[in-house]
């Protein structure tokens, strides 16, 4: 079975992480305006570009994941700017594929108002992608 290269696989890496993090503030940007829409089929429309864009770069997101797993040799931690990367990147990944998952759940109502705890997660994980991608850039910066 032929292998990459490391720099393949960083390279990877880098192209993959992109669509999970502006899908996730996609998404969130879609569930904010939904709210401030005043007629009710921008609103129902806002509300499925949040669902398609969060399960989308949730499913990304295990790409992303996988390639930074087998990049840094199952290194889930590490020190110093790739702990600070790590930080970000779990929990982002654990509520990203939550709230899809949860969006999936109830995508029959998405017609429905998001609720309050929806939201408030859907904001805490797009800041934490936010993060993630920052401490990412500074990886690239001091590699």
């Amino acid at each position: 079975m032929p292998t990459m290269e490391p720099a393949a696989w960083s390279k990877l890496h880098g192209a993959v992480t992109h669509f999970p993090i502006a899908l996730m503030f996609v998404s969130a940007f879609c569930e904010g305006v939904s709210l401030l829409a005043g007629r009710a089929e921008w609103q129902r429309a806002f509300r499925a570009a949040g669902a398609i864009t969060i399960v989308l770069g949730a499913m990304g997101s295990y790409l992303a994941v996988a390639s930074g797993l087998i990049m840094t040799k199952g290194q889930i931690w590490g020190h110093g700017t790739m702990l600070r990367h790590h930080q970000f990147v779990w929990p982002a990944f654990a509520l990203m594929t939550g709230l899809a998952s949860w969006r999936v759940a109830k995508l029959r109502r998405t017609a429905q108002r998001p609720g309050p705890t929806y939201l408030g997660l859907m904001f805490i994980a797009a800041g934490l992608m936010g993060g993630v991608g920052y401490w990412g850039g500074e990886l690239l910066n001091r590699g």
